[in-house]
Parts: C-alpha cells; structure tokens; sequence
C-alpha cells in the first residue's frame, strides 16, 4: 500500500552484525552511491493489492510524488544531471521516471530499461488484498509470514529470488545511479549491501515520494 506518512529525517538503515545474515548472502560493495526511488502510488497501492508483475499506472497522487522526488533529488544531487538513470520497464516505473527527468528538465527518454527490475511477482496471488490471501490460503499465508525472504508465492517469486534477479545489475553499475524501480527491488537491494538483514530487508517500508540513498554498506532517506 502507499505510504500516508514519511519516515524520520535521516532515517538510516545500518549494517547488521555479520551472524544475523545467511552465510549465502554476500554483501556487494557498491563503488559508487546508489540512489533509489521506488515509483509513486496506483490505485492497487491504494487499494491495498498486491500488484508484482501486473502493469498498473500511476494516480494522481503517484504522479505528485514522483515529482516530489524529483524536487529531493535536485536539492540532494546538484549534479543530478550527469547521472546515470535505469528504470524498471513496467508502467508505473516508467511513469515515475519520466515525470522525474521531465520535472528535473532532462532529456525525455535518455535513460535505459533493465527487465531485471521488474517487481517481486506475485503469482495467482496478484490482485487480491493481504487479507483476502490470509482468508483463502491461510496456511500458505502464514508460512510467508514465518519467512518472508525465502516464500515462494504460488506461481511467484521469493525475495531471494528476486536479490538473485538483480545482483548482476548492482555488480554492473560504474557510477553514480539513479534506480526507478519497485518496493521489493528497493528491499532486495537493501539486503544485497548488508544494509539490512535479508529477513528483516523484507518487511522495511519503502516511501513513495522520497529517495533512498544507499553507500558504503549504508542506506538513508533523504
């Protein structure tokens, strides 16, 4: 669902004592700062349903929001203009992306599409609210709740899955970047630097509207 409310200026997710994290898990050293901002609400947000592969556009609230990203990230990155900008190729995301360049006044549509961040996909879950899985599948909603991370959703995706997904996308970024993508990809990246436990990365709240700087195994709401 999107956020009504914001987390705390400087908000900061620290890097977790090396025996909470599964051995499997080997934090990636970004040699650059990371600069993530999840897309602005749909009206599944709003409604509560779960969304993963299906390709929902923006509100008209996400499409504020997106632009309020775009002012936070003008006053954040004065350089914002020579960054390097990815973007997940489903509608909200682009949605978001292009409102923030347009806002930011660069040049529509030079940025690059990566299918690998793409969101957490759901499976036959897509389109029904939480509390509609844990009255119809309530055994399988509460093993997603004992082990966030590792479920596999029917037909879906585990988080870990998804941190797999997009691995060789973090190992490949040569500068600094600016990533348009979804809640769970900003949660698999969290656990991906070590910001974050991965059990814990799966139930952070990722804001809309804001950005989440990640950088030396750290990651801050700005």
């Amino acid at each position: 669902m999107a956020a009504t409310h914001g987390p705390a200026p400087g908000e900061r997710f620290d890097l977790a004592a090396g025996n909470v994290q599964k051995p499997a898990m080997v934090p990636i050293t970004l040699p650059h700062r990371l600069i993530l901002i999840r897309h602005g609400e749909t009206d599944w947000n709003r409604e509560g349903r779960l969304q993963g592969g299906q390709d929902i556009p923006l509100n008209d609230l996400g499409r504020r929001q997106a632009a309020e990203a775009a002012e936070r990230l003008k006053t954040f990155a004065p350089d914002y203009a020579g960054l390097d900008y990815i973007g997940s190729p489903m509608q909200r995301a682009r949605e978001t992306m292009d409102i923030l360049r347009a806002t930011l006044s660069l040049e529509p549509g030079a940025y690059r599409l990566d299918d690998r961040l793409k969101e957490l996909t759901f499976g036959s879950w897509e389109g029904y609210t939480w509390r509609d899985i844990r009255k119809a599948e309530r055994e399988q909603a509460q093993l997603r709740e004992r082990d966030k991370w590792s479920f596999v959703p029917p037909g879906g995706e585990s988080y870990g899955m998804l941190a797999e997904r997009i691995r060789p996308v973090l190992e490949a970024l040569s500068r600094e970047t600016v990533i348009v993508s979804h809640g769970g990809v900003a949660r698999a990246v969290l656990a991906l630097v070590g910001a974050v436990p991965p059990a814990k990365a799966s139930m952070v709240e990722i804001w809309q509207g804001k950005i989440l700087v990640v950088a030396g195994g750290r990651a801050d709401w700005i």
